[in-house]
């Protein structure tokens, strides 16, 4: 004799298994499009042969990616909590597709520069909207999970994919003809294959009617009363920490060819990957420490990296650049899981999408401005001297926000 499943029990197993799935379609599309933002980075080397534009052009064009990031961020990383989940990631796929066909039609600078700054709009929407949705497919899934396994996953995609865009970019560059045009086809090609990931991945948030809707405002942090300090500290230690990615996915192609004799794009994507993916790979290997363990590692691991950076920069050697770079990445990415879980658990429940934008907006200041400011320095000191004095201020910057954010992590 056979039993059949309550209906509503079967509906809600099929819920489930349907939200497990557009989990890992999400995840698998938020990583494709934070790999197209640093795909560029082996081929600025060709813009600027091409063009005859000093090293000081390259960190505007990096700057406008930057830039497009905090507009996104701050005008739109939001509207996610009003107007739906997959709705905003349908505009992130959007503006990324815009920005490929750009890369892919115009070789100027000028173009270069709309497109990157297109390239930022598009991630500034995504990462708080792609984020949040995350963690909510997967409360929608296994509600007994802890939350920590969703930002994990976050954290990790995000700065994962931005270490495969310079493997896949010095790549492509190196087996491919048309380097400044074949990267951005594929990745345009790929895009729209996150479309058909979208559709299959479930909506988390109910868009609220046109006539129920709050007056437009731009993104506000909105915390709980206790959250401000743990929060202020978790935002400045990020924005510090990307700074660093901001560095290497800049200026890595100029210190490694100009100061060190390296010229070949791949040695760039794949110095570039190292950080990167340390960054990405650090936070599953660590998966099981609890957060202040897994904060402290991070705390010593950027500041050691930042050290070795500098020493490298000294010494000029490639190789200890190397291990400066994954040391100091390794440090990034538990700095950041750490900073993203704090704003997760400081957010007011029906503002999460908000706060996360605000993080992120940190974040991404962290990762314009510094490289902006190394690059004008740059024209009148050398670059090691330049890095010298960035790895300072980095690592004091992360010291001065570890006791507060370590404070915070005992209490959670």
């Amino acid at each position: 004799m056979t039993t059949s499943l309550p209906v509503t029990e079967v509906s809600a197993d099929a819920g489930r298994s349907a939200h497990g799935r557009g989990f890992w379609l999400l995840a698998a599309t938020f990583m494709t499009l934070m790999a197209f933002t640093t795909v560029p980075t082996p081929i600025y080397r060709y813009y600027q042969e091409r063009d005859g534009f000093p090293t000081f052009v390259i960190t505007l064009i990096f700057a406008a990616y930057g830039i497009g990031v905090m507009i996104g961020l701050y005008f739109a990383g939001h509207l996610s909590d009003v107007h739906g989940r997959r709705r905003m990631l349908a505009v992130a796929i959007g503006l990324t597709m815009i920005s490929a066909a750009i890369f892919v039609i115009s070789q100027d600078t000028p173009a270069l520069l709309i497109a990157r700054l297109i390239s930022g709009l598009a991630i500034g929407v995504l990462t708080p909207t792609a984020t949040a949705a995350l963690g909510e497919l997967a409360a929608a899934h296994r509600p007994d999970r802890s939350p920590a396994f969703a930002s994990t996953v976050a954290t990790v995609v995000n700065t994962g994919g931005l270490a495969l865009g310079p493997l896949i970019g010095g790549l492509l560059v190196t087996l491919l003809p048309d380097p400044m045009i074949i990267p951005y086809v594929v990745f345009l090609a790929l895009a729209v294959l996150t479309v058909v990931a979208l559709w299959a991945t479930p909506e988390t948030v109910n868009p609220v009617p046109a006539q129920n809707r709050p007056a437009y405002r731009p993104q506000q942090v909105a915390l709980l009363p206790e959250g401000r300090a743990p929060f202020r500290a978790a935002a400045l230690a990020a924005g510090a920490a990307f700074s660093v990615l901001g560095f290497f996915t800049s200026l890595t192609g100029t210190f490694v060819g100009r100061v060190l004799g390296y010229g070949a794009p791949l040695v760039t994507g794949a110095i570039v990957f190292g950080v990167l993916g340390a960054s990405a790979l650090v936070q599953v290997l660590l998966g099981g420490l609890d957060q202040r363990r897994r904060l402290i590692t991070g705390v010593c691991s950027i500041v050691i990296g930042l050290a070795l950076v500098a020493l490298a920069a000294i010494v000029r050697t490639l190789p200890l650049f190397v291990v400066a770079g994954v040391v100091a990445g390794a440090g990034v990415g538990l700095i950041f899981q750490a900073s993203v879980a704090t704003a997760v658990r400081f957010s007011q429940p029906d503002a999460r999408g908000g706060t996360l934008a605000g993080l992120f907006l940190a974040a991404y200041v962290g990762i314009t401005l510094p490289v902006i400011a190394v690059g004008v320095v740059a024209t009148w000191w050398s670059i090691p001297t330049v890095l010298v004095v960035f790895a300072a201020l980095v690592a004091l910057t992360i010291l001065a926000c570890a006791p507060v954010m370590l404070r915070s992590a005992a209490r959670g």
